[in-house]
């Protein structure tokens, strides 16, 4: 048998763990079974194999395994060369460290403070403050505080808990934990995470440096399944439209400077922040309006940058974060995150908010949110004399298409037909047909000021490639074809008046429907002479 874990149990060797393997085939003559979630193959007994998709069904990561590891495990350096070189004064500003959480599994939790008390020094490491959003665990109510309690003894005072009487969502935990805390920089890290050795000192560097800096790690991703560190590499954090978050390229003088341990500036964060306590209190914290989860990390990212701050991302940071199958909070975020981003939408994006309701696929105004009061963030925007967001595409977020060219969005309807609406077909052709209107991403379309037709969830990146449609020049069907900046096909341009006939300019001929519908709904759009069909297109931007 191995050494004791630090819960003091006595922990197996790597043989006898009941490590999770990829693709490890069942035994004959075994009794029990083989669990396999995406990708996660090992035998177990039917009791435990039961056991492990209960929890996995339950967390949306693999906690039977967790539960068997140790909780001081080492992780591998994925540090760049020269960030393992690099040293730091001593005199750094303390930290508090916030963890959230809402039903999470004890053992990960557990795994994430021992990781921070390891792997923080001792003078830096003000507190760790962990914030329950009302969690239902009974193994939270009582064995998290018992062993908290142990440390507490061994670190008086090491430990706090913040716990919501009912839940509150993302955002309001994490300003829960700000407001607990006593350091001089505030980390707010998700529960489910591990962090790497040195990774708060070149953090708390960049704040003393400049303590208008709001930084993020590099995450390194953990397997939901095996449990196993991924490496990442640096990137910036960007978000779409619709305000999901992305990984998008550095500014080019990152690149240029050819040393991937430096930081980068970014458009935003994605969630996991460090910040100078008192200038988190001064730049607003996180908008307390929004619900449940989404969109307030980019609030804060566009805040940041318009009202006197900076992003960046800070790779000789590493942190090691859990990539769940499915998050805690709601089975389907997209009506909260719609919301939300309304919200950011309305307070920070002047003329470029209509962009977010396209991205949703919402006209700009009777859209029926409810996306709650907005004039204590309009005073704040006001208070700290930000910057206008044209200026944030123009300097900071300059991937971020502006999407100026755009006359008209969402389903297109011809006036023969009003329950059928345009759509994008089946993905392996590339023919569009009539079908019942359901509103979604195959039946939105956008019209530009150049005459293109563009289909499905329009690319929010520059150079980004969509599809146009296009009158292929013979035949009586018209095409979808990949259309950008650099690729232009033929035909791809049309004469359209809200109301009227959709004319291609080049060969002057007009989308239509049949008159006649078939029940299969195929070959019923037609590119042929012009019989002065109508169409009308959903959300009109400007009149055209």
């Amino acid at each position: 048998m191995g050494d004791k874990n630090a819960r003091g149990e006595t922990s197996a060797s790597p043989a006898e763990l009941v490590i999770a393997q990829l693709s490890s085939a069942p035994q004959t003559g075994q009794t029990g079974g083989s669990f396999d979630c995406c990708g996660w193959s090992v035998e177990l007994s039917e009791d435990e194999q039961r056991k492990a998709e209960d929890l996995f069904q339950k967390y949306g990561y693999n906690a039977f395994l967790s539960d068997q590891l140790p909780l001081n495990r080492e992780l591998p350096d994925t540090r760049d060369h020269r960030c393992i070189e690099r040293e730091y004064p001593p005199d750094l500003p303390t930290i508090s460290v916030v963890l959230i959480y809402l039903d999470e599994a004890l053992s990960v939790i557990q795994r994430a403070i021992c990781s921070i008390i390891n792997k923080t020094p001792a003078h830096l490491l003000k507190e760790i403050i962990l914030v329950d959003d009302h969690s239902t665990n009974e193994d939270l109510q009582t064995q998290l505080h018992v062993y908290i309690s142990s440390i507490n003894e061994k670190h008086p005072g090491l430990v706090k808990m913040v716990t919501h009487p009912e839940q509150k969502g993302l955002s309001q935990a994490r300003i829960s934990g700000w407001k607990a805390a006593s350091g001089d920089v505030v980390a707010i890290l998700d529960a489910h995470i591990e962090v790497h050795v040195k990774w708060a000192e070149p953090l708390l560097a960049r704040i003393q440096a400049d303590r208008t800096l709001v930084l993020s790690p590099v995450f390194d991703k953990i397997n939901y399944y095996d449990l196993e560190v991924t490496k990442y590499l640096a990137s910036a954090h960007g978000f779409d439209w619709a305000l999901w978050c992305m990984y998008v390229t550095f500014p080019q003088k990152w690149y240029n400077q050819n040393d991937p341990s430096l930081p980068g500036k970014s458009p935003s964060v994605m969630g996991i922040l460090v910040v100078d306590r008192l200038f988190f209190g001064e730049i607003g914290t996180l908008d307390e309006g929004m619900q449940v989860y989404g969109g307030e990390n980019v609030e804060l990212g566009i805040r940041v940058w318009l009202c006197g701050g900076s992003v960046e991302i800070v790779p000789c940071s590493k942190i090691a974060h859990i990539e769940r199958a499915h998050k805690p909070y709601m089975p389907d975020l997209s009506n909260v995150m719609k919301r939300n981003a309304l919200r950011v939408a309305e307070v920070w994006m002047d003329e470029y908010k209509k962009n977010v309701y396209m991205a949703w696929g919402l006209p700009m105004q009777n859209h029926g949110i409810d996306i709650g009061d907005l004039s204590e963030r309009k005073k704040l925007r006001e208070r700290l004399k930000c910057k206008p967001f044209k200026w944030y595409l123009e300097n900071v977020y300059t991937e971020l298409n502006p999407m100026d060219d755009l006359l008209g969005y969402g389903a297109l309807i011809n006036d023969l037909q009003t329950g059928l609406c345009l759509d994008k077909g089946p993905s392996e052709e590339n023919t569009p047909i009539l079908y019942p209107c359901h509103f979604f991403s195959p039946q939105q379309f956008f019209y530009t000021t150049s005459g293109e037709i563009l289909v499905g969830a329009r690319q929010s990146l520059l150079h980004s490639r969509n599809r146009c449609l296009v009158d292929p020049g013979s035949g009586q069907y018209p095409e979808f074809s990949w259309c950008s900046d650099t690729v232009k096909p033929k035909h791809m341009y049309w004469d359209f008046k809200q109301g009227q006939a959709i004319q291609n300019r080049d060969t002057k001929r007009c989308l239509e429907i049949s008159t006649k519908q078939k029940g299969d709904y195929k070959n019923n759009v037609f590119i042929q002479e012009c019989r002065n069909q109508h169409w009308r297109i959903q959300h009109v931007i400007q009149d055209f």
